[in-house]
């Protein structure tokens, strides 16, 4: 199968969020900047609650995200391995896939492997799943355009070679080595037996079979071979493919090779031709073959390996006189035409052309393809017809009746009758146009909203490889064309803050979509009277209905508030717990009172922490952050708003 490889360079440059040398420089200097205030490296927090045994899914994520983030690939395995090895119930599938990219870079790869399987098996319509179980990226392009086809192969078939399908009015042509008791394959060039003769039938109305099947003209048809015929629009001039020969004998070039040419030949009466000639562009030195002819009949299309090509054939065009000699062939140029063998063009009615191909990335063989004429009348994109009408062998030779959307095309597929066979299609759906998406958004302090100029914004595919990298300017934008239908990974990075990655799946049309890239910084400003969980985000404070006891997520979030008062020996902060206004006013006062203490008491005994240093209230619903008072009709999210807890610091 000829495969299109694509090479991404991979260029990685990510902020290492923990301190080296330079790291405890560059906080040194920080700290002069700013020596009235305490900073919080929250990443230096995270590891010291995990070190004193805390577990919680969320610590192990922050943890194994910001090794993974940092390309620290084995600390990311450390903290992965420890949120995976907890068995989270809904945990989100693509924490498999980093663990398993993390393995992958220690050389851990059999249990890379067991880990993008669960990758799959939970998330088995990601397109990164669907590239580790099956194909190359390449084949999505062709998966976009499978399935527009119905496709069959019809009853006329022969347990020998037919293909080459031509119209001729109502009727069907095609080249075929039936009746001659000798198996032979399709070649591009032929020996010297009789095998190929042109054959016709009548084409059902109702089911497009073709019935009635004889040789078509004695004329046309010789001891050699003739193929693909096409007929100009009155049916009454024919070009086709023959050997080149001369008095009944073969003509070989230099290296004893017999070429093809193509002949023509008139209509004079209703079963009467003229004796076929050569076109003037043929030659004994290379190939002329596969004839296709414009709408109008003023252009000849035809494959061959005149020099001066691309590759092994390419595709050519050429004028017609009103004589019926050609001008100067031209190249259809790179575009169309590889290092490889372009053949069998046709050109539909409204100047379509599609034609067979090895060199264009596809299945396998030839593949067919189409690319339509813009407004000026030059090709455009080139798009692989996709599945069924394509498949890992030779499938070549298509013809399109576009005011049906039906048509006949060749192809030696498993399956068929003979080594090639002619097929049936009905067109259901014409081509899907390729879509682009464009990727734009600024990137943002997430506290302060402030925008961040000089951050760098790296877009990820689906595979974890960079496809580009920008650093934004003073408006702190950035954008990237991306293709549609796919997974892509947006990542901003800055010094002294987190690193961000956002997942963006595309939709299948074209569209604008924004992202705003929102930054943490890594090292935080504790001023007096700014509150602790905030500068920690840390999660609700949850209490179980009634009660004030500390439940186990909950002592995972005190226990941050430990480390930083253990880091900080001098900070004293005040406690303040909030009810929601739901219930009676007392009790809410009474119960947050309660809930007050018994945070108090844990951060005191667990973190052996002074009791000078903290003080504390419970303020029930006295101060509710929002609308959500008693008697006014709120949900469920915005009491939770008001269920809180606050550290904030009062002294450093």
């Amino acid at each position: 199968m000829m495969m299109k490889k694509y090479i991404f360079t991979l260029v990685v440059s990510f902020l290492i969020s923990f301190f080296g040398v330079a790291q405890q420089k560059k906080l040194e200097q920080a700290n002069q900047s700013y020596d009235r205030y305490a900073y919080v490296d929250v990443q230096k927090v995270l590891l010291k609650v995990a070190e004193n045994g805390y577990r919680s899914a969320d610590l192990f994520q922050k943890l194994g995200n910001s090794y993974y983030y940092n390309a620290d690939y084995e600390n990311a395995v450390k903290w992965y391995g420890e949120l995976i090895n907890d068995d989270v119930n809904g945990l989100d599938p693509e924490y498999y896939f980093r663990y398993s990219q993390s393995l992958k870079a220690i050389e851990q790869y059999e249990l890379a492997d067991k880990f993008m399987n669960q990758f799959y098996t939970a998330k088995g319509e990601d397109l990164r799943a669907k590239n580790y179980q099956e194909e190359p990226a390449y084949l999505r392009k062709i998966d976009l355009q499978s399935g527009r086809y119905k496709v069959k192969n019809i009853t006329a078939n022969s347990a020998y070679s037919d293909f080459g399908p031509a119209y001729f009015g109502e009727r069907l042509l095609f080249a075929s080595a039936r009746d001659t008791g000798v198996f032979v394959k399709r070649v591009h060039e032929w020996n010297n037996r009789p095998f190929l003769d042109l054959y016709a039938g009548k084409i059902a109305e109702d089911s497009g079979e073709v019935e009635k099947l004889r040789k078509f003209n004695r004329r046309l048809n010789t001891k050699f071979h003739e193929s693909t015929p096409i007929f100009t629009n009155d049916l009454k001039t024919v070009y086709f493919t023959r050997n080149n020969y001369t008095k009944g004998k073969f003509k070989k070039d230099k290296n004893g090779t017999n070429k093809l040419k193509i002949y023509t030949s008139k209509r004079i009466k209703k079963s009467v031709w003229t004796k076929p000639t050569e076109i003037n562009l043929n030659s004994d030195e290379y190939t002329v073959s596969h004839p296709a002819l414009s709408p109008d009949n003023r252009k000849l299309y035809f494959a061959s390996d005149m020099p001066g090509g691309y590759g092994h054939t390419d595709l050519y065009v050429a004028d017609i006189a009103e004589d019926g000699t050609l001008s100067e062939p031209k190249n259809l140029g790179p575009k169309i035409n590889t290092e490889g063998r372009e053949a069998y063009p046709f050109i539909s009615k409204s100047g379509s052309l599609y034609f067979s191909s090895n060199g264009h990335v596809g299945l396998g063989g030839l593949d067919l393809y189409v690319t339509k004429p813009d407004d000026d009348n030059n090709f455009g994109e080139i798009y692989n017809l996709g599945k069924p009408a394509n498949t890992p062998k030779d499938d070549f030779a298509l013809i399109i009746n576009e005011e049906t959307k039906t048509g006949y095309f060749s192809s030696n597929r498993d399956g068929g009758r003979g080594d090639d066979d002619i097929y049936k299609f009905v067109e259901l759906e014409d081509i899907r146009e390729a879509c682009e998406i464009l990727l734009k958004g600024i990137v943002i302090d997430k506290d302060t909203k402030a925008l961040l100029p000089e951050a760098t914004v790296s877009l990820l595919d689906e595979k974890n490889n960079i496809v580009e990298t920008v650093k934004v300017g003073p408006k702190a934008s950035y954008s990237f064309v991306v293709e549609c239908n796919k997974d892509y990974f947006l990542r901003a990075t800055k010094e002294l803050y987190n690193t961000v990655e956002e997942l963006v799946s595309t939709p299948h049309i074209n569209e604008t979509i924004e992202v705003t890239l929102e930054l943490e910084k890594t090292i935080k400003e504790a001023k007096i009277g700014q509150d602790l969980g905030k500068i920690l985000n840390l999660n609700p404070i949850y209490f179980d209905f009634d009660k004030y006891y500390i439940r186990q997520d909950a002592s995972v979030e005190l226990a941050k508030v430990i480390a930083v008062l253990q880091e900080y020996p001098a900070m004293k902060i005040d406690v303040r717990s909030h009810t929601d206004s739901r219930g009676n006013d007392e009790y809410n006062r009474i119960l947050s009172s309660n809930r007050n203490k018994s945070t108090i008491d844990y951060i005191v005994e667990k973190g052996k922490i002074s009791r000078d240093r903290l003080t504390g209230q419970g303020y029930g619903e006295s101060q509710l952050v929002n609308e959500c008072a008693n008697g006014v009709p709120c949900s469920g999210e915005k009491h939770q708003l008001n269920r809180r807890s606050e550290f904030i610091i009062v002294s450093q």
